[in-house]
């Protein structure tokens, strides 16, 4: 569960024609800057604003005077950037979103429907259509000794040289108030993670994450 096409639904997104060419999602964040000028550059003036260099707001977003919004960026349709927003470019939000008060992102794709609404910091980051940060959860990518990051899950390590990686969040993944979400997190389809959890390695599609040993499946309807 940390393919691309095992994470996500691509139909919900803008960024399919870079995602829909990788194996696994990080190998598109090199590109996502490069992607949001390509597509800014073909939007209808009709329904985005261009209000500085770089940047593109649907006509029909809501965003308050206090967020700080730098390009490369597109806001999509019926999104919320709420005040205090801290938006530092490569940013691709979807349409119908919520970038929350207090809320900083860099070089991330946020699918349709995503909520990062209150004091998250998203970096280096792909969240799925649906997916849900819960207050002060955050995507930490960097680590601590600088390295290259590596996607651990179980016995298995895949390289991803690079150096910033945030977290894979697949489609209606749901993260408790608190968490934070180590570099190289890959979270499957339909889970949910804990409160205040330290989350590392990749969680199973339809898990209930309690601990970092505590990882159940969720039981069927």
């Amino acid at each position: 569960m940390m393919e691309t096409r095992q994470l996500f639904d691509l139909s919900h997104t803008a960024a399919r024609p870079l995602l829909e060419n990788t194996r696994y999602p990080w190998e598109a964040l090199d590109g996502i800057g490069d992607l949001v000028l390509t597509l800014g550059a073909r939007l209808s003036a009709e329904e985005y604003d261009h209000p500085a260099e770089d940047v593109w707001i649907a006509k029909d977003a809501t965003v308050f005077p206090t967020a700080y919004i730098k390009g490369p960026c597109i806001i999509g349709h019926g999104t919320e950037v709420r005040q205090c927003a801290f938006i530092r470019g490569g940013v691709l939000v979807g349409d119908n979103c919520v970038v929350g008060n207090s809320t900083e992102m860099k070089n991330v794709i946020l699918f349709d429907n995503v909520q990062v609404p209150h004091y998250n910091y998203v970096g280096d980051s792909i969240l799925g259509y649906k997916a849900h940060m819960g207050a002060g959860s955050i995507t930490s990518n960097v680590k601590s000794d600088r390295q290259p990051v590596i996607v651990h899950n179980g016995k298995e390590e895949i390289p991803t040289g690079r150096k910033k990686v945030g977290a894979m969040i697949g489609d209606r993944v749901e993260v408790g108030c608190g968490s934070v979400l180590n570099p190289g997190t890959v979270i499957g389809p339909d889970s949910n993670i804990y409160p205040l959890s330290s989350v590392r390695g990749v969680v199973s599609a339809n898990s209930i994450y309690k601990a970092q040993n505590n990882i159940v499946p969720k039981s069927l309807p």
